[in-house]
């Protein structure tokens, strides 16, 4: 019989890739706050930068040098246009890229977008012990890209295996 585990919270940062958004209409950051929250992890910090791979690498950069971050999520950029540049920002970063991420995010949303979402190149990885997720702009695709996905690696008690119980290994030579 298999052990009750218990929920163990992480700290989280949170960044919204956007040229025109602000505090009053981040969307998806305001989304992605309450579910993260009411999940019961802790965002230690949250902010908007614009689409600059430089200034979205430089935020990303503080962050996993920085001990007490665990995960960082961001949202926009990850589209097609000539600003969406998280994708080139965040890879350089990573030590290892979660592969599987990308490529369920592209099956669950073709559930619910069709064939729009090989325009995704929403991506994760793993840089100095921390996780990066970056996803879509739309609150869409964060709300799913949290449910479906990001929450339930980001939980203890996810069986047979989970995101958390890597933590400690993450930084093994």
């Amino acid at each position: 019989m298999a052990e009750a585990r218990t929920f163990i919270p992480l700290n989280l940062t949170l960044m919204t890739i956007s040229d025109t958004r602000t505090e009053a209409d981040d969307k998806s950051g305001a989304t992605l706050r309450r579910l993260v929250t009411e999940t019961g992890h802790k965002i230690s910090e949250q902010c908007i930068v614009p689409d600059d791979k430089y200034r979205i690498r430089a935020a990303v950069s503080r962050w996993i040098a920085d001990p007490d971050v665990q995960v960082v999520i961001t949202t926009g950029g990850t589209g097609l246009t000539g600003r969406d540049g998280t994708p080139e920002a965040v890879a350089p970063l990573l030590d290892k890229v979660i592969d599987g991420f990308g490529e369920m995010f592209r099956v669950l949303s073709y559930d619910l977008i069709g064939t729009s979402t090989i325009q995704s190149r929403t991506i994760a990885g793993v840089a100095n012990g921390t996780y990066i997720f970056c996803l879509p702009g739309s609150s869409g695709a964060c709300k799913d890209g949290w449910t479906k996905l990001i929450s339930q690696q980001l939980d203890y008690r996810t069986q047979p295996c989970n995101l958390v119980e890597l933590m400690p290994r993450l930084l093994e030579q």
